[in-house]
C-alpha cells in the first residue's frame, strides 16, 4: 500500500519551516513505512475484535442480563474512563527500558484476554472489573504504539503516517459491528459466540504485533535527536515545562471539555430525525466511513499546511455538526449524512494529527511519555464532558445541552487558536534540546 505524494518542497532555510511542519528542502514524500502499515494492521484486527463487543454490549447487559440503565451507565463510565488513567503509565514504561513494543504487546494481550472472560462473569462488579482490565490494556498500548509510529517516519511525513494508521484502525471499526451482526444471526450461541470469536481475533492481532513489528524503529537521527536520546528520563512536570507540550496539552484538554461523546451525539441525531431503533446501530458506521475516507488526505494536508491548524479546523467541523443539530434547519435524512460527515471529518483532522503534532514537540527519548501526557489530558477532559453533558441533558433537554456545548466549543476553539498561533513563545522548543 503506497501513499506517495509527488510534491517537492521549495528550498528554504530550516528556520522558515513552522514547528509543526518540519521538512527537508527538495525532498519527495516516500511511501508510508512498513512498520506503520503493520501497526495499522494490528489496530485493524484489534478494532474488529473490540467493536464486535462494543456493538452488542449494551443489548447484552440490558436485555440479556437485565441490567438497569443506571448500572449500564456506571459500566459505560468505567469502559470509557479507565484508559485515561493508565496512559501515563504506558508511556513511562515505554521510555524507561521496557521499550514501546513490549508495553504495546502487554496492552494488546491484556485486552485480548478480557474478551473471553466476558463469558464467565454475570454480575455488575465482575463485568466492571473485566471492562476495566480491557480499558487498562487500551491505555497501556496507545502511547507506545503512537511513539513507534512517530519514530518510524520522517518528521515531515508524520501526518500522513498517522492518517494511514487511523484509516486502517477505522476500517476495523467498520467491520466489527458487521461481524457481530452476522454472528448473532447465524450462531446458536448468540452473545457467547461473539465474545469467543472476538477473543480469537484479538489474539491474532497480538501475534501479528509480536512477529512483524521490529523491536526498535526509527529514522536517521540528527545531532539534537542523539542528544535527546541521552537525556535523563522526564517526569510529567518536566515535560509540561516545555512550552510546546504545555500548550498542546492545554488546548487538547480545553477542547476535550466541550467534545460531546459519540453516543450522546448519535442519540441526539436519532431524536431529531425520529429514527427507529433498528437504524440506530448504523449511525456510528457513517462516522467511521467518513473517518476512513478522509484520514489519509487530511493527514497529507496537515503535513503541508500545519498540524495545529488542521487540529483546530477539525473542531470547527464538530462545531458545525452541533449547530446543525441545534438549529431548526429541517429534519430530512440528508441532515444525518451531513452531521455524520462532519463528525468523521472531526476525527480525521484531530485524532492522528494531534499525535503527530505532539511528536514534533517531544524528544525521542521521552516520546511515549510526551504523547501520554497530551492524550491523558484530552481523554480525562472528554470523560468530564460526558458526565456534565448527561447532567445537562437530564436537567434541560438534549437541544439545550448541545447548544451549551456548542457555545463552549466555540469559545474553546478561539482560545486554542491564540495558544497555538504560529510564532507563539516556545513554538519550536519541542523539536530541540533536552527535557529540563
Amino acid at each position: 500500500m503506497y501513499l506517495a505524494d509527488s510534491r517537492t518542497s521549495p528550498a528554504s532555510p530550516a528556520s522558515a519551516v513552522p514547528a509543526d511542519r518540519p521538512g527537508r528542502p527538495g525532498r519527495r514524500y516516500a511511501a508510508v513505512p512498513g512498520t506503520v502499515l503493520v501497526l495499522g494492521t494490528v489496530s485493524l484486527i484489534t478494532d474488529v475484535s473490540s467493536e464486535m463487543v462494543t456493538a452488542v454490549l449494551p443489548l447484552y447487559l440490558v436485555a440479556g442480563l437485565g441490567l438497569s440503565p443506571l448500572g449500564f451507565g456506571l459500566l459505560d463510565g468505567v469502559y470509557n474512563g479507565v484508559s485515561a488513567l493508565v496512559r501515563l503509565l504506558g508511556g513511562g514504561l515505554a521510555d524507561r527500558g521496557a521499550g514501546p513494543k513490549a508495553v504495546a504487546a502487554a496492552g494488546y494481550g491484556l485486552s485480548a484476554l478480557c474478551k473471553p472472560l466476558l463469558l464467565a462473569v454475570h454480575t455488575v462488579p465482575l463485568i466492571g472489573a473485566v471492562l476495566a482490565a480491557d480499558r487498562t490494556g487500551k491505555g497501556l498500548r496507545t502511547a507506545p504504539r503512537d511513539a513507534m509510529i512517530s519514530l518510524a517516519c520522517q518528521p515531515a511525513e508524520r501526518g500522513r503516517a498517522f492518517g494511514a494508521h487511523r484509516a486502517m484502525d477505522t476500517a476495523g471499526a467498520l467491520l466489527g459491528p458487521v461481524a457481530a451482526f452476522l454472528i448473532l444471526r447465524v450462531a446458536a450461541g448468540g452473545y457467547d459466540a461473539v465474545f469467543t470469536v472476538s477473543g480469537c481475533v484479538a489474539a491474532l492481532g497480538v501475534l501479528v504485533l509480536l512477529l512483524f513489528v521490529p523491536g526498535r524503529s526509527g529514522t536517521p537521527e540528527r545531532a539534537s535527536d542523539r542528544t535527546a536520546r541521552r537525556a535523563p528520563r522526564a517526569p510529567v512536570r518536566a515535560l509540561l515545562q516545555r512550552s510546546a507540550v504545555r500548550r498542546l496539552a492545554l488546548c487538547a484538554a480545553l477542547l476535550g471539555l466541550t467534545t460531546v461523546s459519540d453516543s450522546f451525539l448519535y442519540l441526539t441525531l436519532q431524536r431529531r430525525l425520529d429514527l427507529s431503533e433498528s437504524w440506530f446501530p448504523l449511525l456510528p458506521l457513517g462516522t467511521a466511513a467518513a473517518f476512513l475516507l478522509l484520514a489519509v488526505p487530511v493527514g497529507i494536508l496537515a503535513d503541508r499546511f500545519g498540524r495545529r491548524l488542521c487540529f483546530l479546523c477539525g473542531h470547527l467541523a464538530l462545531l458545525g455538526a452541533y449547530v446543525l443539530l441545534v438549529t431548526p434547519l429541517g429534519d430530512s435524512p440528508a441532515l444525518a449524512g451531513v452531521v455524520l460527515l462532519l463528525h468523521g471529518s472531526f476525527y480525521a483532522a484531530t485524532d492522528g494529527v494531534l499525535a503527530a503534532a505532539t511528536a514534533d514537540a517531544v524528544p525521542e527519548a521521552v516520546r511515549g511519555s510526551g504523547l501520554a501526557v497530551v492524550q491523558t489530558g484530552q481523554a480525562g477532559a472528554r470523560f468530564v464532558c460526558s458526565i456534565a453533558f448527561g447532567a445537562a441533558w437530564t436537567a434541560w433537554g438534549d437541544r439545550t445541552a448541545l447548544g451549551l456545548a456548542a457555545v463552549g466549543l466555540a469559545v474553546s476553539a478561539l482560545a486554542s487558536a491564540g495558544l497555538l498561533r504560529p510564532g507563539a513563545p516556545g513554538d519550536a522548543d519541542g523539536a530541540r534540546g533536552t527535557v529540563r
